[in-house]
């Protein structure tokens, strides 16, 4: 375990240390949907299993371990969300401009929603089936959707339809009523309904074999820097945005421009495939002056049948890269 209660490991039996550790990913996966952020979700959870860890002689078992857990990290994430502004998308500030708009300074870091690694939020020993519902309920749009929220209705849309959790059970948790958990639910559904959040109704779907020949020719098509190609790949309505700047396009005309003019030293580029969010997401490495490709973006995409219909470049690649156990630079 992971700097858990520095002091006390020494003395603290295996067992009760593994029965903590085997929740950090599920309640990694929590925490981020409720923070936006893997890096705050992180440490929410480190925090989590401190308090624990602490409290684990105390702990008189009238709930499960794992609700106990959860309430603490549901505490522990009401607190970092207090008085703090919402995580955002750039689609979320505004609306498209032109490849001919000024790409304006960036935005801090806590303005952003921020991608996280699949291998953080999903058991990789998970039915398959359920690793499918579970990179679902990570997407960026489902969880840039949850920060229209207020803390407890976030919570409580994230227990009750994320994790099916029974109401009495989240009451319980947030010391509240089932008629208060129920209300709080009604009224988290109509902010997403208003905000035009919408659930299709069709369970998700793995990449099939059509939409994996969609990527190796994105892959193709950006390392060729062919944007002609590439924009045939982009539904007519797709986004294209650079967290963490606010500026975001929309046009396949505004996407060539774009990327032939201000975006132009990212051909030549190389792109290594990861995962993030549950979507297929590719490390981004442009040509170095001095040797090489250096890194540039963590790109995400979103896939629609047979076609892309977002793709975000987060370019804090400094701090990103590392938690994907992505290198800085590939030699030549």
């Amino acid at each position: 375990m992971t700097d858990l209660a520095a002091g006390r490991a020494a003395t603290a039996p295996a067992e009760d240390l593994e029965q903590l550790e085997v929740h950090r990913i599920e309640l990694t996966a929590y925490c981020y949907r409720m923070l936006g952020s893997a890096f705050e979700a992180e440490d929410a959870v480190q925090d989590t299993m401190v308090r624990a860890w602490k409290g684990l002689d105390r702990f008189e078992g009238r709930s499960s371990l794992r609700s106990w857990l959860y309430r603490i990290a549901t505490n522990v994430c009401f607190d970092s969300l207090d008085g703090r502004q919402k995580r955002a998308l750039p689609m979320d500030m505004g609306p498209a401009q032109s490849a001919d708009s000024t790409l304006g300074p960036p935005l801090p870091e806590v303005a952003w929603l921020q991608p996280v690694p699949d291998a953080r939020v999903v058991p990789a020993a998970s039915d398959p089936a359920e690793v499918v519902e579970l990179r679902e309920t990570v997407r960026l749009a489902f969880v840039a959707a949850l920060q229209h929220l207020p803390p407890k209705q976030r919570a409580v849309l994230i227990l009750r339809e994320v994790l099916q959790w029974p109401a009495a059970e989240v009451a319980e948790l947030l010391d509240s009523t089932v008629a208060s958990v129920n209300s709080a639910l009604q009224r988290a559904r109509a902010t997403l309904a208003a905000a035009d959040v919408a659930d299709s109704g069709e369970p998700p779907k793995p990449l099939d074999e059509e939409q994996r020949e969609l990527l190796a020719r994105y892959v193709d098509a950006f390392e060729r820097y062919d944007m002609t190609a590439l924009t045939s790949l982009l539904t007519e309505d797709a986004t294209w945005s650079m967290p963490p700047y606010e500026l975001w396009l929309q046009t396949h005309d505004d996407i060539r421009k774009w990327c032939l003019g201000p975006g132009a030293a990212c051909e030549g580029s190389r792109l290594v495939p990861t995962s993030a969010n549950g979507a297929p997401a590719f490390a981004q490495y442009k040509p170095d002056p001095k040797g090489g490709h250096s890194a540039w973006s963590l790109q995400v995409l979103e896939v629609d049948g047979d076609s892309i219909t977002g793709i975000i470049f987060f370019l804090d690649v400094e701090a990103i890269y590392p938690m994907f156990d992505l290198p800085l630079h590939l030699d030549a």
